[in-house]
């Protein structure tokens, strides 16, 4: 194992430090700017690791308005970097050491060679359909196969658009609708209609391992009129919620995420010989992190079996059975991992958390570094961090961690309403510029809006552009960041961004509902559960049930609501305009039944245990034993914690398949009392 942030030249014992060549700052010159993808045959130099200059927190010249005497202004700047590339590194990692493995999926491994020799045949499969700059939707799920579909669209200057292995119909077909995507790539049963009708190309992808496609096509279709295309030098392009209705495309250079992953090396010691997870959901942006941070250090790619999303303790069983050592995860499915006894038998390093508020800290049994990481999509994954030990004096303590500095190349910038920099310990809105910036959204009028000029006064030399993220932070005196919630209606639900409005949208596509407000209901934990508050049409009836099986084609998991209650209005503030706290206040009882359903006649003890259970975590106190599990509203992360709350009743652990092929309640308790080993007498 070559040392931390060795690089593939200083590990093979050849000369580092060379000059980066033409890889400096892309140039900005528009609103979706001009940076061009660069050439990767002239990056394989460009292997420098980022500067360790330390974290630059001085004032910029002039001081934070209306600031008290001496305390700087909320600005930050992370160590210097210079972006390099990304798709060479691979191909050096390719040429030094072929027969390293490059993807570990059960019993089958990829080496380097395989995988550069795969996505060769894919590249020459797409050549006749397929130009630079192209959007090109990926539906496949963490697998070798979709590793060698990243590095052929790179390969071919193509913009890889993930859209994860089962995305909804509808939200697909209104992709494919505002985007100019060329093409699908995946098993045609995924694929919409307009896709598995259209002209498909068969395509050489592994179909081996336990996520593996069964017939990998690509399926073209002509473009929409209007749609559109990605700009120029994008590597990337991901969705995030749309306040529209529609999702949105935002587009990164392969600079932008170069910077991140030089840091990712840096910190985590990614090398050969290391297993890195593929862990994150395709859909979503940090599993680009996963996938090329691992291919960019001569490390293995280990994907993950699906049910370790449901199931915490089942991650933590694959962490030891694959011999990962550095992870990417969810805050959401960590933190149960926290509450408990860690693992002894782990050979993980470095975990890097994110995607959600973060409540406590490690404990001092933790034996990896976690990173509490934060980051949107629109500045590349990671722009601050927080590392944590178990050896740290705060170790184990129930309070949130901050959200930490910024990475090389980041700036950070806490603003006022007049959008100038406040004083160090007052909240305000994070702005973000700097090297992680992504080129912008597809919409240029919107990113004319989020990303805008930096303020003159104070000036921030070298910062172009800054992010307006809608995030509530503060800066303390040491220039580290605590968040603090959104300035917005946007939430976060399991660490995903949602905008109400495009659940709000998904509802009233249906001709029986007239409209729909979607409102947050907190548990004591904390934890976001979406209520939609449903008016029907005149004449209509819609049942909730109905309403929940349609927007599922429309919206990710996530941002499924859990309860929908039939309204006749909605209360009104002073202006005439929806007073969601009001309605929020109000509780959420499900269309259709009363406050709390009670127990059934005749339950059984574990019944009883399951439903109110399920009640609790879903917030819907009319679910009833006869009730479907997903189709009351429950999600991956519910699932998780409905399986642990039922093991430390029980002692019975099941898996998360086993809890979705249940028909209903009742036959998900049936397998509980199955499975279930009577307690001794008196235990």
């Amino acid at each position: 194992m070559s040392p931390v942030g060795a690089d593939p030249a200083s590990a093979a014992g050849t000369s580092a430090g060379r000059d980066v060549g033409s890889f400096g700052r892309p140039e900005v010159t528009s609103a979706l700017g001009t940076a061009t993808r660069p050439d990767p045959a002239s990056a394989v130099d460009a292997m420098t690791a980022p500067d360790a200059a330390p974290l630059r927190t001085e004032a910029p010249r002039g001081s934070a308005p209306d600031g008290p005497a001496g305390v700087p202004p909320s600005v930050a700047h992370g160590p210097a970097a210079q972006p390099t590339g990304v798709l060479a590194r691979f191909e050096d990692w390719v040429r030094r050491t072929p027969q390293a493995p490059a993807v570990i999926d059960g019993d089958r491994t990829w080496t380097y060679r395989d995988i550069d020799t795969a996505a060769a045949r894919v590249t020459t499969a797409l050549s006749d359909r397929v130009r630079p700059g192209d959007l090109v939707g990926v539906c496949l799920d963490r697998s070798a196969a979709l590793v060698v579909t990243a590095v052929a669209l790179a390969r071919a200057g193509a913009v890889y658009l993930p859209l994860g292995p089962r995305p909804g119909e509808r939200r697909t077909e209104a992709v494919t609708e505002d985007l100019d995507v060329v093409c699908l790539i995946g098993d045609p049963a995924v694929l919409p209609p307009r896709h598995r009708a259209g002209e498909r190309t068969a395509l050489p992808l592994p179909t081996e391992g336990g996520n593996a496609p069964a017939v990998p096509v690509a399926a073209f279709t002509a473009p929409a009129t209007g749609a559109r295309r990605a700009p120029d030098g994008a590597l990337y392009a991901v969705l995030t919620s749309g306040s529209t209705g529609r999702p949105k495309a935002v587009a990164v250079a392969e600079p932008a995420l170069s910077v991140a992953l030089d840091w990712y090396r840096s910190e985590t010691g990614l090398a050969p010989g290391d297993r890195q997870s593929l862990l994150i959901g395709v859909a979503f942006d940090p599993h680009l992190l996963e996938l090329w941070a691992g291919l960019t250090s001569g490390a293995a790619l280990v994907p993950a079996p699906d049910d370790v999303r449901w199931d915490s303790r089942v991650l933590t069983d694959w962490w030891r059975d694959a011999a990962v050592t550095v992870s990417v995860a969810a805050t959401p499915m960590v933190e149960p991992l926290l509450d408990r006894p860690w693992p002894r038998d782990l050979k993980l390093r470095h975990l890097v958390v994110g995607g959600d508020r973060m409540r406590r800290r490690p404990g001092r049994d933790v034996t990896a570094t976690v990173h509490n990481a934060y980051g949107p999509a629109e500045a590349t994954v990671v722009t601050t961090t927080y590392a944590m030990r178990g050896t740290d004096a705060k170790a184990g303590c129930p309070e949130p961690p901050p959200i930490g500095t910024p990475l090389p190349g980041v700036t950070v910038v806490v603003t006022g309403d007049d959008g100038r920099p406040v004083a160090r310990g007052q909240d305000g809105e994070l702005r973000i510029g700097g090297h992680c910036l992504a080129l912008g959204y597809l919409d240029p009028e919107l990113t004319a809006r989020r990303f805008t000029a930096p303020p003159q006064d104070p000036p921030l030399p070298g910062v172009e552009r800054l992010y307006r993220t809608g995030d509530r932070v503060r800066m303390t005196a040491d220039g580290s960041l605590e968040f603090l919630g959104r300035l917005d209606d946007q939430v976060k639900i399991s660490g995903v961004r949602i905008e109400p409005a495009e659940v709000e949208a998904a509802f009233e596509r249906d001709p029986a509902v007239h409209s729909a407000v979607v409102t947050v209901l907190r548990d004591a934990s904390d934890t976001a559960r979406l209520v939609a508050h449903v008016r029907p049409a005149a004449g209509g009836e819609p049942a909730a049930g109905d309403l929940l099986a349609a927007v599922r084609a429309w919206l990710p998991e996530q941002a499924v609501p859990t309860v929908v209650r039939i309204v006749d209005g909605y209360p009104l503030d002073a202006n005439g305009k929806v007073d969601r706290a009001a309605l929020a206040a109000v509780a959420p009882n499900p269309a259709g039944t009363a406050a709390t359903a009670g127990d059934p006649a005749g339950a059984t003890p574990t019944e009883r245990l399951v439903l109110a259970t399920v009640r609790d975590l879903l917030g819907r106190p009319g679910t009833t034993l006869d009730d479907n599990f997903t189709d009351s509203g429950g999600t991956s992360v519910v699932a998780a914690r409905l399986l642990t709350a039922v093991e430390r009743e029980t002692g019975v652990r099941l898996r998360a398949p086993e809890l979705l092929r249940s028909t209903d309640l009742r036959a998900f308790a049936a397998l509980l009392d199955e499975r279930r080993t009577p307690r001794p007498e008196g235990a």
